[in-house]
């Protein structure tokens, strides 16, 4: 009977201490919205690192697009706001940009940053971001573009 209670001790403790390793959230899939709409996908690795994919897409009068891109992500607690963290990355896109109105299709491929807010609703599974992802577009034109500020809304689990 000792035996298990030591047992149960050792595991409620074991629990406790781990329970904090995604306090924040493991998962989380939302939308995005700024300079282009789409969705966001977040998950953690690890404590403080996370990889978030976006799926985004934009048309103006000159050219429309559609891309895919890939982020390797630091967290870091803020420590005053519970849920509230800061985090910054970098990462890669492709995709396919469409020029308007010849209907030109050429690749799109750019090194993209991040740096932005993280906060999770301690009470509910939602999450809200802000952040700044400026790339450098390396196809079809080299470019750098900063232009990418992003609200992302996303549920968590």
């Amino acid at each position: 009977m000792k035996k298990n209670k030591c047992l149960l001790c050792v595991t409620l403790l074991m629990a406790v201490c781990t329970s904090g390793v995604f306090a924040q959230y493991k998962h989380a899939i939302g939308g995005r919205f700024g300079s282009a709409n789409g969705i966001s996908y977040k998950t953690f690795v690890n404590t403080n690192n996370a990889l978030e994919f976006i799926v985004n897409f934009q048309s103006n009068t000159n050219y429309s697009y559609f891309r895919v891109t890939g982020l390797m992500e630091k967290h870091a607690p803020i420590n005053d706001v519970d849920g509230l963290r800061w985090y910054y990355g970098f990462g890669a896109t492709l995709g396919s940009r469409t020029y308007k109105p010849a209907d030109e299709n050429k690749v799109l491929l750019a090194a993209d940053g991040i740096l932005g807010l993280d906060f999770r609703f301690p009470d509910a599974p939602i999450n809200i971001a802000m952040d700044w992802k400026p790339a450098i577009e390396l196809t079809p034109n080299t470019r750098l573009n900063g232009e990418g500020i992003g609200l992302s809304l996303r549920f968590t689990f």
